[in-house]
């Protein structure tokens, strides 16, 4: 075990941290800014708390529990496992957001990837860490002390907090990472049992119930088992598994059992390239070969029932140097002709130099899509035209600029869905024939086909109090309401608003010239939650 040398990750803050830099699309800014020789019980520095205490939860058997908390919420003492409620009673302005473990998931299989840069061993570590395997890597940095420092910088520059250990062995890089002494450590495998001994049976990966037995026997350090009788320990637990056999994890952290890393490779996206006797420049030329390789791409594409997503051409300068541009797809294609137009803007950005000796295209992002038929009369699907033009639209615009409404977790209108990128994976661009979103809702629940960017407030006259309006005045101008339905009552969202939310009362009205528009009342009189109720306008008919 002299040569194996292991280094685990710890990202105690992960879904939060990707939380945070989905939602802003900049780093967390309260994630710890650590030095190698800082203690684990320092907390982020108070200049880079965030003002509110924010939290993510997940359903639980009794309502929904914390996953996750930023630095506010941590600074006030708050933990995993909480109950939202019972937290709700201490801290009133507690602010509550789904947690998205799925998506944190595929992010920790991106970031193994990632991890490549260091060395070519990497493995995701249940849902909060990585292992990696430096073995004959470290001299490369300079050594394993600034290889770890290195790793540090480089996450910290990805608003990601972590803990690091190297050691023989991943059980002992594990237990120094989550359980040593130091945030950053190298531990020679000379020194390994001596390091392993002071630290909590927890270091050994073990299961709660097995825990919980070891701290009644009085087991609570790894030194007090490794002064157990081997063979009553292996008695005690001969029928238990890995997770929950202290005998089994410790041989493991001492490099008695082994341990093999495996890391998960992906297979080379599909690809076709062009070689050439003599360098090509010629902007015609370029076209020509962009057309056969997309016809060779496709033709692999169908072979393996897949479509492209992500394109990439690639032109090898002589000079040794790599030209690149990319085309994206809304949904997966494999149509030839559609493909090639999506780089004919783009294509003369390609700067050949001294021309290029080879050209190659490949489909960085593909997924399944079988072979469809169209209709017996001969017409097309009605969704493939919209969405061919939702790709020239992004080709030429860029994908920013390009969006589509997506459903989100909320029963109030400016919360029900959320602009996305057209490209965005998820559901296709909704076609006429099959529209999802604000505008499924069924038409008797009286849905306006335009919402306002926020809600506006309007002056409202009614006849009695809790009534339908009567007139409006809304942007500088009086309407006199002749018809109106309602209300609908939509209550606010307890698990995150404040508890002085008040409630709302949606109409649907017509004027005197026949516009129709969707307002609501917020409050009613005697509520307790305010002054008078107040009217905003939220959407218009037609």
């Amino acid at each position: 075990m002299t040569g194996r040398r292991i280094v685990s990750i710890w990202l105690p803050h992960f879904p939060i941290e990707r939380w945070t830099a989905r939602r802003t699309g900049q780093p967390s800014r309260d994630r710890c800014q650590e030095t190698a020789a800082a203690p684990r019980e320092q907390g982020p520095p108070e200049s880079q708390a965030p003002s509110n205490a924010l939290v993510l939860a997940l359903p639980g058997p009794h309502g929904p529990v914390v996953h996750d908390m930023n630095g506010a919420a941590r600074a006030m003492g708050l933990e995993r496992g909480a109950r939202v409620t019972d937290l709700r009673a201490l801290v009133p302005d507690l602010l509550v957001e789904d947690a998205m473990p799925a998506d944190d998931a595929a992010d920790l299989e991106r970031l193994a990837i990632w991890s490549r840069r260091w060395c070519p061993w990497t493995q995701v570590d249940g849902t909060d860490g990585l292992l990696l395997d430096i073995s004959g890597c470290a001299h490369l940095f300079g050594g394993e002390t600034a290889l770890l420092n290195d790793m540090a910088r480089a996450f910290a520059a990805a608003g990601l907090t972590i803990y690091a250990a190297a050691a023989a062995t991943a059980g002992a890089a594990w237990a120094l990472c989550r359980h040593g002494p130091s945030r950053r450590l190298s531990c020679k495998a000379e020194n390994l049992e001596a390091m392993l001994a002071p630290l909590p049976a927890a270091s050994l990966r073990l299961e709660g119930d097995t825990l919980l037995l070891l701290n009644r026997l009085g087991l609570k350090r790894v030194g007090d088992l490794m002064a157990v009788p081997r063979e009553a320990l292996m008695r005690r637990f001969r029928k238990a598994g890995m997770d929950a056999n202290p005998v089994l994890r410790l041989d493991q952290a001492l490099g008695r059992l082994a341990e093999p890393l495996v890391p998960g490779r992906e297979a080379p996206p599909p690809s076709a390239i062009r070689r050439f006797a003599e360098p090509v420049g010629d902007p015609d030329d370029l076209s020509r070969i962009l057309g056969d390789l997309v016809a060779d791409l496709v033709r692999r594409l169908a072979e393996e029932e897949l479509g492209a997503r992500h394109l990439r051409l690639l032109g090898y300068r002589v000079d040794g140097t790599l030209q690149a541009i990319e085309a994206r797809t809304s949904t997966p294609s494999r149509d030839a002709g559609h493909l090639a137009r999506l780089f004919a803007e783009e294509l003369p950005r390609l700067d050949p130099g001294f021309g290029f000796d080879a050209v190659g295209l490949e489909a960085v992002r593909h997924d399944p899509l079988s072979a469809r038929q169209d209709e017996l009369a001969g017409e097309a699907e009605a969704g493939v035209p919209l969405a061919a033009l939702v790709d020239r639209l992004v080709a030429r615009l860029g994908p920013r600029n390009v969006t589509r409404l997506h459903p989100a977790g909320s029963h109030l209108p400016e919360r029900a869905q959320v602009h996305v990128s057209a490209l965005a994976a998820g559901d296709a661009p909704p076609s006429p024939s099959s529209a999802k979103g604000w505008d499924a809702v069924p038409r008797g629940h009286g849905r306006p086909a335009r919402l306002l960017t926020r809600p506006e407030a309007a002056q409202v006259l009614y006849a009695v109090p809790e009534g339908p309006p009567a007139r409006m005045t809304w942007r500088r101008r009086t309407y006199r309401i002749v018809r109106s339905e309602g209300p609908e009552r939509i209550a606010p969202e307890w698990w995150r608003e404040k508890s002085t939310t008040r409630l709302r009362d949606y109409y649907r009205v017509e004027d005197d010239e026949g516009r129709r528009y969707w307002l609501y009342r917020e409050g009613v009189p005697g509520d307790g939650r305010g002054g008078a109720p107040q009217w905003f306008v939220q959407g218009l008919f037609g």
